[in-house]
């Protein structure tokens, strides 16, 4: 059974999800208003208990025809959005997905974290300089945490990088990075959900230029729920989110999906 499908159009390509476990622990003012725990919280459930998934074996299924559920049409395979990939709980659980990823050279694996810190004693014995099949990433939502995780994200043996600047809450400057030529792809979004902190227009445009500048590739994902223009503050549901953030068209060049 699939997980969910969607079509992203600045990457041209389709893109499904891998949670092979879920739940997490929040750790930052980014965390604030986590999808997962309100989702989570609205069906009763501990969002911070970590267990695996019916779905950890998910790369290698294969359905009744005897093909892989997850097909080179596919592409991308974003990785545990539920939770956080290299979160300690799943430390005994790993290696197993390692090898399911090692596995499939046919998909890409994208896989973001707001724990840096943990991925180089959570690597494979195997992977060298890294797996040709794997993207990793940092979520950061302040100038603080992307001057945390993006330097360390940039001394690990990773052969894609990519940072996403979601939720944005307030002017994240990216340039120093962007200037070593690793970084690949720069997300930005908004914050949704009912207690959304405000995203300045302002702030996703200069970022915007900064890797125009590097000619680094460029995704504004989402609004968010409220987004200050100029003097004005304006509340969006989530169900404009995304297409006004293509409205705006500023997204420059190929991004990896996040």
């Amino acid at each position: 059974m699939k997980i969910c499908e969607a079509e992203w159009k600045e990457a041209g390509e389709m893109s499904e999800t891998w949670n092979p476990w879920h739940g997490c622990k929040r750790i930052s003012s980014g965390c604030l208003s986590c999808p997962v725990y309100q989702k989570d919280y609205r069906y009763g459930r501990n969002p911070s208990l970590v267990f695996r998934t019916k779905a950890f074996d998910l790369p290698v299924q294969k359905n009744r025809t005897h093909t892989f559920r997850l097909s080179p049409e596919d592409h991308l395979v974003k990785t545990c959005t539920t939770s956080d990939f290299f979160i300690e709980e799943a430390d005994a659980w790993r290696s197993e997905a390692w090898r399911y990823i090692h596995s499939r050279p046919d998909l890409d694996f994208l896989i973001i974290t707001k724990r840096p810190e943990r991925i180089a004693q959570a690597l494979p014995s195997d992977w060298d300089d890294g797996y040709e099949n794997v993207s990793i990433g940092v979520s950061v939502e302040s100038q603080y945490n992307a001057d945390r995780r993006i330097r360390l994200l940039l001394s690990l043996p990773v052969r894609k990088l990519s940072v996403a600047v979601e939720p944005m809450l307030g002017p994240v400057h990216l340039s120093r990075y962007l200037a070593t030529g690793k970084i690949d792809s720069v997300s930005c979004g908004g914050e949704s959900g009912p207690y959304a902190r405000i995203c300045d227009f302002a702030w996703v445009l200069d970022l915007m230029l900064e890797c125009v500048r590097y000619g680094v590739p460029f995704r504004y994902t989402q609004t968010g729920g409220r987004l200050k223009k100029g003097d004005q503050i304006y509340n969006i549901g989530e169900e404009y989110q995304i297409t006004q953030a293509e409205k705006a068209g500023i997204n420059f060049g190929e991004v990896i999906a996040v």
